[in-house]
């Protein structure tokens, strides 16, 4: 009496009859996961304009300018800030003599603050000898119709 085992093979290795293994990687779930990161990156990179929290007013017509120059920050608090970085309003008009002297600069004012602290700093641009800019958003098209 005799056995078969292993479908017959004498050398007692399987053969695999059909298609060959796959060989390659599939990238699909990859890229998935790299266009859904890329979405999410472009929907909160706005939100990353500047460090400090400042709600500029709205206007109808805005000029970008791509120029390094610095920004005065204006909180609703009356905060100030250069560059990011909290400054008082008396050392203010010494550090932009020192530095950005003869040359421009933006002011970002929150539309809630008050006005004293904003013409504080444009009069240490002005003796500055600073050109200001003021920072403003477009408004939006709805905002636009409600009037």
């Amino acid at each position: 009496m005799a056995i078969t085992v292993n479908g017959g093979n004498p050398s007692g290795r399987r053969r695999f009859h059909g298609s060959p293994a796959l060989s390659e990687i599939n990238v699909t779930p990859f890229v998935d996961v790299v266009l859904v990161l890329l979405i999410i990156f472009m929907m909160t990179a706005h939100v990353m304009e500047f460090g400090i929290q400042v709600e500029v007013p709205k206007v109808k017509q805005v000029s970008d300018s791509a120029k390094d120059l610095p920004v005065v920050n204006v909180t609703r608090d009356g905060e100030l800030y250069l560059n990011d970085k909290p400054v008082n309003i008396n050392d203010l008009g010494s550090i932009l003599k020192a530095k950005y002297h003869d040359q421009s600069a933006y002011l970002r004012a929150d539309k809630g603050a008050t006005w004293d602290p904003i013409a504080k700093v444009m009069s240490a641009l002005k003796d500055a000898k600073i050109t200001v800019n003021v920072v403003t958003q477009p408004e939006d098209s709805a905002d636009r119709k409600r009037r």
